[in-house]
């Protein structure tokens, strides 16, 4: 019994699944031409199991504790047709926990992320904004690439 349970818990530790998606489109004027930017976040909930089982009588201490990310892509088209592609994660946007088994509270975590999106897209509206000098500096150094070629 006690291997089963380190097996179990073991596998509780990376159980991540995607939940849903957010997803931001710009357009930037830069002085080459418009660009437009699209970003597709997935969010990805990590899973860790904690605590053990305890003995007819005696309370359990099992809990499942999570944690939410963004995992960006972020797809831009210059006018000139050349795509500048990023990924990137922000870490911890939600978490929580729920008493017992992490594979019996699939559904509750699922349900608590869902009512966090209004967060989430704030989130995702933020990333937007930070990659925003990024995305300008990367079309710069394509562009000085290109003309030393």
């Amino acid at each position: 019994m006690p291997f089963l349970l380190t097996a179990v818990m073991a596998l509780g530790l990376t159980n991540a699944s995607p939940v849903t998606t957010v997803g931001q489109s710009i357009q930037i004027d830069h002085n080459t031409g418009p660009l437009t930017a699209n970003y597709q976040g997935n969010i990805k909930i990590d899973q860790k199991q904690i605590g053990t089982v305890a003995p007819s009588g005696r309370p359990s201490t099992l809990r499942c504790m999570w944690t939410a990310s963004i995992a960006v892509t972020r797809d831009a088209k210059t006018a000139a047709g050349m795509i500048l592609s990023r990924q990137f994660v922000l870490e911890n946007v939600a978490s929580g926990s729920h008493a017992g088994w992490c594979s019996k509270n699939k559904t509750a975590i699922a349900e608590n992320v869902a009512k966090r999106t209004p967060d989430l897209e704030r989130h995702m509206t933020a990333l937007v904004q930070e990659d925003r000098n990024i995305l300008l500096a990367d079309l710069d150094r394509l562009r000085s690439s290109a003309r030393t070629m």
